[in-house]
């Protein structure tokens, strides 16, 4: 039943959304405002006008108001990629549902407005506008895929708007340090960025494998070129660790010379820093030159597609590993999650990410109950402290951090049986990876 579990998450675990380009699970009351000192003196029963009760002055920032928080995006809810925004942006809806239907967030309820930009960049910046200028929403949740986020992220740090949730790991999203009214400082990704990742994959190979010399084999593109960059960062801050590269071509079948450069580094382990179709080329060549180091990838590659692609490659020779960022076996989460969206999405990779879209911009607007609802206060609650998110992982936005999540599992294929050619099985529970370092 796991193996089986995890397959049909890894179906689509998120892959489409990061490459076309989950708060605690169990939902926490909202807290209990601190009232306010009470300097008033006892009312007199005879005194025919007593003095009125103190009243707090809430100062808002637009779209928010006494009685609700509008939020918004824009995701393709028509054409091919449909499959991908319609359930994307059913759970969050689903999320704000559930936060409505208990009361709301300090006695406001969560509007979400959206329209459909088709995977359509132009029509992405026009709704950005719409949103901020025309409809005067409180924050954009959950900017859905490579392309349209590409065009918008520019206007979004000019605007200044809090922007959660980016289905994408584009480095145009990673800010180191961000302060207030600096740029980047209102961008707050949650699935992990290219860079992030890249840190993390090596710290794997190193912390878990014991890997000293790691080879790495990257396509020459955004998701291939930014992975080796911070799998560099994080080699060069380790002490004992060579870190040998090699660049394919994005898409090629010929990945042999680099292959063989890589059997002849005498490398510990392969990560294979690329995505899609290039993926099962680079397995198959390290099959067919004799390799039985393991091969570590990123989560973007955690699909059936994949597993069935490669499994006959590598069975008795090495393992595929992939990274994940979200726990498909966290039934807690999952009980909760299942109980409000619509049950056609219920093992929907897509609904969950918008699930986690809801519960993180949620997450910040409870750490300001009874405070003024603002831009600036709110951004400065989601820096706080992590918040743990639906599904097992967490993101940490301190100190002007935006990486995305630090906290991953890993992942291997196996055989699955007659029915399912292959899937992915959970070998490594969700670590953060400064834990993993040490």
């Amino acid at each position: 039943m796991k193996k089986i579990l995890s397959l049909l998450l890894c179906v689509a675990l998120l892959a489409g959304i990061a490459a076309c380009g989950l708060a605690d699970s169990d939902p926490r009351p909202s807290p209990t405002p601190t009232p306010p000192p009470d300097n008033t003196q006892p009312s007199d029963p005879d005194d025919p006008d007593p003095p009125p009760p103190p009243t707090v002055d809430i100062q808002y920032s637009q779209g928010a108001d006494e009685t609700t928080v509008r939020v918004g995006n824009s995701a393709t809810q028509s054409g091919a990629l449909a499959i991908v925004g319609v359930p994307f942006n059913a759970g969050i809806e689903a999320y704000f549902r559930m936060v409505n239907e208990g009361g709301g967030i300090d006695g406001r309820t969560i509007e979400f407005w959206n329209t459909d930009d088709e995977f359509d960049p132009a029509k992405g910046k026009a709704a950005l506008e719409e949103m901020v200028e025309d409809e005067k929403l409180f924050a954009i949740v959950g900017a859905l895929g490579t392309p349209v986020v590409a065009a918008i992220i520019d206007d979004l740090k000019d605007y200044g708007i809090p922007a959660v949730y980016f289905a994408t790991g584009i480095p145009q999203l990673h800010a180191n340090g961000a302060r207030t009214n600096q740029e980047g400082f209102n961008i707050f990704p949650v699935q992990p960025l290219y860079e992030t990742e890249g840190r993390i994959l090596l710290a794997f190979a190193s912390g878990r494998f014991d890997a000293t010399t790691v080879g790495i084999i990257y396509a020459n593109d955004d998701a291939g070129i930014t992975l080796l960059r911070g799998a560099q960062q994080q080699a060069d801050e380790l002490p004992g660790i060579t870190l040998v590269a090699e660049q394919v071509v994005a898409g090629s079948p010929d990945v042999s010379a680099a292959v063989t450069s890589l059997r002849s580094a005498g490398v510990d382990m392969i990560i294979a820093a690329a995505i899609q179709d290039t993926l099962p080329a680079i397995v198959k060549e390290i099959a067919a030159q004799g390799m039985t180091v393991p091969v570590i990838t990123t989560y973007v590659n955690a699909g059936a597609d994949i597993s069935v692609a490669v499994v006959d490659d590598i069975t008795g020779r090495f393992d595929l590993y992939a990274t994940g960022w979200v726990d498909a076996l966290d039934m807690e989460s999952f009980e909760v999650y299942a109980q409000w969206i619509p049950e056609d999405y219920a093992f929907n990779a897509f609904a969950m990410a918008g699930w986690i879209a809801g519960a993180t911009f949620a997450e910040g607007l409870r750490r300001i109950a009874g405070q003024d609802i603002t831009w600036e206060n709110y951004m400065r609650a989601l820096e706080e402290a992590p918040i743990n998110l639906p599904f097992g992982a967490a993101v940490d936005y301190a100190d002007g951090n935006r990486w995305g999540t630090q906290s991953m599992n890993l992942s291997k294929v196996v055989p699955v049986s007659d029915e399912f050619a292959a899937g992915w099985e959970i070998v490594f529970p969700m670590t953060n990876m400064k834990d993993l370092i040490n």
